[in-house]
Formats: C-alpha cells, sequence, structure tokens
C-alpha cells in the first residue's frame, strides 16, 4: 500500500495545517530535527531516520551531533535545552513503557524552562507528527531514501 497520508488528498492538507503550526511556534529548526530523529530511532522508522539525518546534514549540523543523538545523555553535543526536548520526545515516544504519568511533572518543569508555551506546543506537535509518520511509515514497510 502507498502511505495513506497520499492516498486520502485531506490527509496531506491536514498534516501541512499541522508543518505549519509547528513552524509558527517558534520551535527551532535543530530541536524539530534532532528530537524527531530521536523519536524515529526509538520507533525503528528507517525511512524517518534517514531523512531527519539528510534534514540535519544539509542544514550544516556537526557530524558528532547527528551521529550521537541515540546516545545523547552520553554525549558532550547537546545543550541543556536539547537534552530536555530529547527527554521529554523518548517519554512522549514511549507512552507504553509507563504506568501512569506519562510524562512526569519533573520532565515538565524541565523543558518548561528552556521553551516557552509556543515552542513546547510546537515541541509537542512536531513529536506526535513524527510518532504519526513512523507508525505509518513502518505499517507500509516505506524504505529509507524514500522521498515524499
Amino acid at each position: 500500500m502507498k502511505n495513506p497520508a497520499f492516498v486520502l488528498p485531506d490527509g496531506m492538507k491536514g498534516i501541512g495545517a499541522l508543518f505549519k503550526a509547528i513552524g509558527a511556534g517558534g520551535l527551532s529548526h535543530a530541536v524539530q530535527e534532532i528530537t524527531a530523529l530521536r523519536a524515529s530511532q526509538i520507533n525503528g522508522c528507517s525511512a524517518c531516520v534517514h531523512a531527519h539525518t539528510a534534514n540535519l546534514r544539509k542544514a550544516g549540523e556537526p557530524t558528532e551531533r547527528v551521529d550521537s543523538v541515540a546516545a545523547w545523555r552520553e554525549a558532550p553535543f547537546y545543550s541543556d535545552a536539547e537534552r530536555a526536548a530529547l527527554a521529554f520526545t523518548e517519554a512522549v515516544t514511549r507512552l507504553a513503557d509507563r504506568s501512569g504519568d506519562a510524562v512526569p511533572d519533573e520532565l515538565w518543569e524541565d523543558v518548561s524552562r528552556h521553551f516557552d508555551e509556543s515552542e513546547l506546543a510546537a515541541l509537542l506537535l512536531s513529536v506526535a507528527v513524527t510518532n504519526m509518520f513512523n507508525r505509518l511509515n513502518a505499517a507500509v514497510k516505506e524504505p529509507a531514501g524514500a522521498t515524499w
């Protein structure tokens, strides 16, 4: 099956509106891409891992930052704000790994120290959209290197 986002024309309209809202939220492109890469790594979406890695390289991100996203806790290449965003991304992506409080208050407090409400809204929407695409791509076996 082709990706449902392309089979149903109104699907892409809705996704486009979400991307527009995310772009208006003021969240940096680098944070959007490293968090999308991390969510895609967790979900095993090769098409999205490939795309976000390419996007980061095209944007001029240093190789060590791109290559170390999976080990961000141990790597010295990320700011405190990026670390908070990556921790938030992991919590939102791994909802089933927690019983009860999916995103603990301490994590909300940490990420809120680095991002205002609009940026947080953009981050949460970005992570949600990434997870949606990861699931669509995994279901239809979208290969790494696919172009959309």
